[in-house]
């Protein structure tokens, strides 16, 4: 896992986009359009901003690639404007000027909702896998919506939301009584599947987690510590998110000694 810690939110935003603009035209490269993991919350949407400047500027081609959204709320229409359907649609597809066609959320609103989780799972298959993970995460320490006791080998699947979660995300909504119970959600193993993941995180308010991600143990008390496995994870953070890091002077002098420009 490649730790880097950086002044401010912005200059994490500005990192993430250009790693994930990097991976793409390697897929292009390849003959491949390429396709990138994408999150809501609030951590990824400076990352988003970059994003859509570097394809105004020509410098990044988004008119193939494919996009997979982490999670759903169950039960939420489409046009529910905190349906992740709608976000992604507003914070992703519109300002990155993705092809809606292209562009995945889990079916929060299947009948069957387990058939629509084996459905995403066929769809990431069929797009030859995500090239690049976009993640943010929780104070529980919980990535996409597998909460803390998610297996770490789980797929797209149903979960029931941790209240700790509920309250967080309730400041989207008019009320507390109005946030799901129930979501979709792609796997630690999904995740884990992606050839790159990208955790971003800023604020104080994350530094516990952070913490608990980068330096304790891998358990399905903090789901993201799955990352600690993951070949190619970069985690990238501002100095509050860092700020309970006992190894920051280390991950600092490690990424100041790579070479290159997008490390």
């Amino acid at each position: 896992m490649q730790v880097v810690i950086l002044d401010d939110p912005e200059s994490v935003a500005e990192f993430a986009a250009r790693r994930i603009a990097h991976v793409i035209a390697v897929a292009a490269s390849r003959g491949r359009a390429g396709a990138i993991g994408v999150a809501t919350g609030s951590s990824p949407l400076g990352t988003y901003r970059h994003l859509a400047d570097l394809a105004a500027a020509g410098q990044l081609d988004l008119a193939h690639v494919s996009a997979f959204a982490l999670d759903e709320y169950v039960g939420l229409p489409y046009d529910h404007p905190e349906s992740y359907h709608a976000v992604i649609a507003r914070t992703v597809t519109e300002p990155l000027g993705l092809d809606p066609a292209l562009v995945h959320v889990p079916d929060g609103a299947a009948t069957d909702p387990q058939a629509a989780c084996a459905r995403y799972e066929e769809l990431i298959r069929g797009a030859g896998g995500i090239d690049i993970q976009l993640l943010g995460i929780g104070a529980n320490g919980h990535i996409g919506f597998n909460e803390p006791t998610s297996s770490l080998t789980s797929r797209t699947r149903i979960k029931t939301l941790a209240q700790r979660t509920r309250e967080d995300n309730a400041r989207f909504f008019d009320s507390p009584d109005q946030v799901p119970i129930h979501c979709i959600t792609q796997g630690l193993g999904t995740i884990a599947d992606a050839g790159q993941a990208l955790l971003v995180a800023t604020g104080g308010s994350k530094a516990a987690a952070v913490a608990a991600m980068v330096e304790g143990p891998v358990t399905s008390m903090c789901p993201a510590s799955v990352l600690q496995m993951h070949p190619h994870a970069t985690v990238v953070v501002d100095d509050e998110a860092a700020s309970r890091l006992t190894m920051r002077d280390y991950y600092q002098d490690v990424f100041r000694r790579l070479p290159g420009t997008d490390r």
